[in-house]
């Protein structure tokens, strides 16, 4: 069922809702790692860390809700389910229980790159289909990669 008529040709659209798609999924997991770790990190630098990881969370959640309706307003019906997150995100796995501050910032390090350099395919992918998508992918990319600086400077 189409609701939404795109104004993109249905090539471009191809192109853009499978940009689209793979970030809204590549966000929803990073919220759920960052939460995930944000949960169970401990270690003398606990607090600093703690904090640090909600804001990946909160950074996530708001662009994954812009993707998402980005996509909803190309006429392409955004898919954020569990099933569908863990099918096709490219962050691997992070593992269960207590995790020190230092892998803590390891984990984010690792994941931030992983969805970077996927969102920066996506910028690459979007310029001549949809430069408003691209715009979109810009500004995540410029946040996620603040992020991504952040923690590394952590690791120092």
């Amino acid at each position: 069922m189409n609701v939404v008529k795109s104004p993109l040709s249905d090539a471009d659209l191809k192109t853009v809702a499978e940009a689209l798609q793979g970030a809204l999924v590549d966000l929803v997991d990073l919220s759920l790692v960052a939460k995930q770790v944000h949960w169970n990190v401990v270690g003398p630098r606990f607090r600093s860390v703690h904090l640090q990881l909600d804001e990946v969370v909160d950074v996530a959640r708001a662009h994954s809700d812009t993707v998402a309706e980005r996509a909803s307003a190309l006429g392409v019906s955004p898919d954020g389910r569990a099933a569908t997150v863990a099918a096709g995100s490219g962050i691997s796995a992070v593992a269960a229980g207590w995790i020190k501050d230092a892998d803590a910032v390891s984990t984010l390090v690792a994941a931030l790159g992983a969805v970077i350099t996927r969102m920066r395919d996506r910028v690459a992918a979007t310029g001549d289909a949809d430069p408003v998508s691209q715009d979109i992918f810009i500004g995540i990319t410029a946040d996620l990669e603040k992020h991504h600086w952040m923690f590394q400077a952590e690791s120092v």
